[in-house]
């Protein structure tokens, strides 16, 4: 069967021009399942956080929320207008897999937060994953 129209084979998740600068994002990373060490191992919990603070410190990111979960992330993020939200997040995992032998799913999740109620529900959301999750 054949379908009328074609997906993408490669997600590109620009931030459209309407968007204003500094707008908060809900972003998910997925590892793959052939990764053997999770995330959380203190280990490598430490260098990621460490180049999160480095990606912040250096303005890729204005990082407002960053969790570690043994097979994923969540992070609520802000970028510069001089940035593409693909870039960052490419340059950042592509790091930690040459690096730090992370094995990253393909692509990654993001939602722009548009309010603060939004902002408040997300940051619960992933404030409680650990505990929701038994972790």
């Amino acid at each position: 069967m054949s379908l009328p129209y074609s997906f993408k084979s490669r997600l590109y998740h620009d931030i459209p021009s309407w968007v204003l600068s500094g707008e908060v994002f809900h972003v998910r990373i997925r590892c793959d399942r052939t990764q053997a060490i999770p995330l959380t191992n203190q280990k490598l919990a430490d260098l990621l956080l460490k180049s999160v603070k480095q990606y912040h410190v250096n303005g890729r990111w204005h990082a407002r929320l960053f969790l570690l979960m043994p097979d994923h992330l969540h992070a609520l993020l802000s970028f510069p207008p001089d940035r593409t939200m693909s870039t960052v997040i490419r340059s950042w995992k592509a790091y930690h897999a040459r690096c730090n032998g992370v094995e990253w799913q393909s692509g990654y999740f993001d939602h722009r937060i548009r309010n603060a109620k939004e902002l408040d529900a997300k940051w619960d959301y992933i404030r409680q994953n650990p505990f929701v999750k038994e972790l």
